[in-house]
């Protein structure tokens, strides 16, 4: 499973490296809220998933999604909702 065939409706956590509240939603809710923030709180939003996901050019799985890995989500939700 990569970034790009996730489901929309897998479990996560968007975190904020702030401090701010989670949200603790759908994939695509999360992803969703992600788009609405601005440029600075994009830099310090981080999705938590339930399942591990592999990365490229990484021989481990990963839990947590950053925001270059978001915003290929973001762009994947607006290709799918027009």
């Amino acid at each position: 499973m990569t970034v790009q065939n996730l489901s929309w409706d897998m479990p996560c956590t968007m975190i904020d490296l702030e401090g701010r509240v989670p949200i603790i939603a759908p994939m695509r809710e999360c992803v969703v809220h992600y788009t609405l923030y601005k440029p600075h709180a994009r830099q310090n939003a981080r999705l938590l998933l339930t399942q591990p996901i592999h990365r490229e050019g990484r021989a481990t799985r990963t839990w947590l999604l950053e925001p270059v890995e978001l915003k290929v989500l973001a762009e994947r939700l607006k290709r799918e909702t027009n």
